[in-house]
């Protein structure tokens, strides 16, 4: 077992018998004290973060972990199936593990997904896709102070606030850590 020194971002540690992801390490080493790694690391069955002190000295159990790009399929009701493009196998993720990242998922869309022991625990998606939209109101003629926003309604269900150009069934770029605009694809 290696020492919470080696301790490093992304890795996935077994800690109070659930599964961790490690966000954010840092060594510290006080004056008049013993140095300590503070890890800032997320429940992968609960999603909750916490923070924890690990002396120096200390062992941790760094469960082995697997990262894979997966194209996602199709949604039914509460679970989401995806696909290995090299070995064509499919994965079902429930909704809860998907969470807000529903709003952005599309067919044929590519998401890391983290393995434990061949069983998925997260997913990632990247910082930016491509959605068609599928509902939007016209513009008003005359409206043309500067950053004036109309929602638009998504393929995926997200709406999102649009300038008054963008029409119905134009695909646009939608950032997916605050699903807002960010420009025409």
């Amino acid at each position: 077992m290696p020492a919470a020194n080696d301790l490093r971002k992304g890795q996935v540690i077994n800690f109070n018998g659930e599964p961790h992801l490690i966000m954010e390490t840092q060594h510290r080493t006080p004056g008049n004290l013993r140095a300590f790694v503070q890890v800032k690391m997320r429940n992968l069955r609960y999603g909750k973060s916490l923070e924890q002190r690990f002396n120096s000295p200390d062992h941790v159990d760094v469960l082995p972990t697997d990262r894979r790009t997966l194209e996602f399929s199709y949604a039914d009701r509460d679970t989401y199936s995806f696909m290995d493009p090299e070995s064509f196998e499919t994965f079902e993720i429930n909704a809860v593990m998907i969470g807000e990242a529903k709003n952005f998922l599309v067919a044929n869309g590519k998401a890391d997904v983290l393995f434990i022991n061949e069983v998925p625990v997260t997913i990632d998606i990247p910082s930016s896709v491509v959605l068609k939209i599928t509902e939007s109101s016209e513009g008003i003629k005359g409206d043309t102070a500067s950053n004036v926003q109309k929602p638009a309604t998504t393929e995926t269900g997200l709406v999102v606030q649009v300038p008054l150009f963008i029409k119905s069934g134009e695909l646009i770029k939608v950032s997916t850590a605050d699903g807002s605009y960010l420009g025409r694809a």
